[in-house]
């Protein structure tokens, strides 16, 4: 008798047991799926452990605090509420590529980002917990929380009143922007804050943030909510709603000119099917394009890297690739990217949506 053959765990169409019908459909019709129809468990997916390991940071801060969590349609924390909205996409690999294929990119997609992005979050969830924004030292270090959020913002690169951690200078965006930005330096491990922000002005916020977590560390939070808003159980609306709104309302509205001078370093996929793609080309040579942009302009290398993000976005959006040898396409690269910083800085520069 034969050996017994071991099965793969798949279906014939190539779908793992226990994996949504969804799973198979080309994105036209994943579109028209409603988020109630997912059937997603942050339990069964990787988001479990990102969750696990920022309960322990903020143990290892002496913070008691957990907020809970929930899947949504994006990443947030209710202003009412003390918890984590985490977007759908990031339950399931195949919807981590129709975002990519939507909108771009996939924001929280690697564990280091999702770990930012939990960090600014929980800032939030702990502010709502513990009523922090109503005391009167928070409102003299950050500002009025309820001043309206901003459609558009224009922040100051070389501001040195506010940290550095999610992309665009976010902390300049809002008073509660700032207090969560702020709060997820304060809480990442290894972080260096005392020293790299030594002797700017935004040490007094770390130094008050620090205070402050000390002062609530073994107390119970005072508003308890649990509820999950706008949990996908709850939403019927579909994938192609939501993506269409969406692409309306995020993203930089970057000016004509910049794509002008991109397809003007690259070419179009058509003419050179055989090169490589930009997106990867600016992809793999970023830490030595923003080291040299860094020198060359004299600001600080997140400044550069804000665009070769938007380098990398449009390039990839416009399927362009590169021509030519790698090292001229470096120094022309590196050019293109030292104008647009200083057009920025010095020209008036853009807004950037909120």
């Amino acid at each position: 008798m034969g050996a017994r053959r071991r099965s793969n765990g798949k279906r014939k169409n190539g779908r793992r047991r226990g994996e949504p019908a969804w799973v198979d459909l080309p994105d036209d019709e994943l579109l028209d799926v409603r988020f109630c129809d997912l059937g997603l468990k942050i339990e069964d997916t990787w988001l479990a452990a990102m969750v696990t390991r920022l309960y322990e940071e903020l143990a290892r801060k002496g913070l008691r605090f957990k907020p809970h969590v929930w899947l949504s349609n994006e990443w947030f924390s209710p202003d009412d509420v003390p918890g984590i909205a985490i977007p759908f996409y990031l339950a399931h690999p195949r919807l981590m590529r129709l975002e990519r294929n939507q909108v771009l990119e996939v924001e929280g997609g690697t564990k280091s980002w999702c770990m930012k992005i939990l960090r600014h979050e929980a800032g939030h969830a702990i502010d709502t917990a513990y009523r922090l924004r109503f005391k009167h030292s928070y409102r003299k270090h950050f500002g009025k929380p309820s001043q309206p959020y901003p459609d558009t913002y224009r922040p100051k690169p070389g501001s040195r009143k506010h940290v550095l951690h999610l992309e665009w200078w976010y902390a300049q965006s809002h008073p509660l922007e700032d207090f969560a930005e702020t709060f997820a330096v304060w809480l990442r491990p290894g972080s260096r804050w005392r020293s790299e922000y030594g002797g700017w002005p935004v040490m007094k916020k770390l130094d008050y943030v620090s205070e402050v977590m000390r002062s609530i560390a073994d107390k119970p939070a005072v508003v308890r909510s649990r509820a999950h808003v706008d949990s996908l159980p709850k939403t019927k609306r579909t994938l192609r709603e939501h993506y269409a709104t969406k692409r309306g309302r995020y993203g930089v509205s970057l000016p004509d000119y910049y794509d002008l001078h991109l397809r003007r370093l690259f070419v179009d996929a058509t003419q050179r099917n055989g090169k490589e793609k930009a997106a990867t080309f600016l992809r793999r040579h970023a830490r030595e394009l923003r080291n040299t942009v860094s020198q060359w302009t004299g600001h600080h290398p997140y400044t550069i890297d804000q665009f070769l993000k938007e380098m990398r976005l449009r390039s990839r959006l416009m399927d362009l690739r590169v021509e030519g040898s790698v090292r001229q396409a470096k120094m022309d690269t590196a050019v293109l990217l030292t104008v647009q910083v200083m057009r920025y800085l010095h020209g008036g520069g853009y807004h950037i949506s909120l």
